[in-house]
């Protein structure tokens, strides 16, 4: 059995969704998880698929087939492994809009050595104070030997200094 990490684009319509699951299935292939949305008037996703082996090129011949519909690259998955000793973390940043917020987060992650395993934004309008916030959710895996302590107290300075309300969990 082969994984693909399918990622796709294409002016958002109606039935981009159906048409790919369609594809996929065609091919006898299996949607395992997605993260998919709307972006400017731009659908775009990332698909992770199963398909026997004996259909991968069909499948990616089919899927290279969909460019009038939506452009779909298909990237090799790795075989799924058993999961490590790992612990999960969400860090949730609410904070006045300003460029910099996700670098800024993503790297005090990265400087501990830790894997985002999801991260998702957005920006939204503050209702009393007027001006745009900016939101983000990061699902971060701390694996047995890491110290989440060490994160926690980077990511508490980090919110100090760009001003930034932090939440752990």
């Amino acid at each position: 059995m082969a994984h693909l990490v399918l990622t796709v684009v294409g002016d958002d319509r109606a039935g981009l969704v159906s048409a790919l699951a369609d594809t996929v299935t065609a091919h006898g292939g299996n949607w395992e998880r997605s993260e998919l949305a709307e972006l400017a008037g731009v659908f775009a996703g990332i698909v992770l698929v199963s398909v026997p082996d004996e259909h991968l090129t069909g499948l990616a011949d089919a899927l290279d087939g969909m460019a009038g519909l939506l452009r779909v690259t298909a990237h090799p998955g790795a075989q799924p492994q058993a999961p490590a000793s790992t612990q999960d973390l969400t860090v949730t940043v609410l904070g006045n809009d300003r460029p910099g917020i996700v670098r800024d987060v993503t790297s005090a992650i990265a400087a501990n050595s830790l894997s985002i395993d999801s991260f998702r934004s957005r920006t939204l309008e503050a209702p009393m104070a007027g001006g745009t916030l900016f939101e983000a959710t990061a699902e971060v895996r701390i694996h047995s030997d890491a110290d989440a302590g060490v994160l926690t107290a980077a990511l508490e300075r980090l919110a100090g200094e760009i001003q930034v309300d932090l939440t752990i969990g």
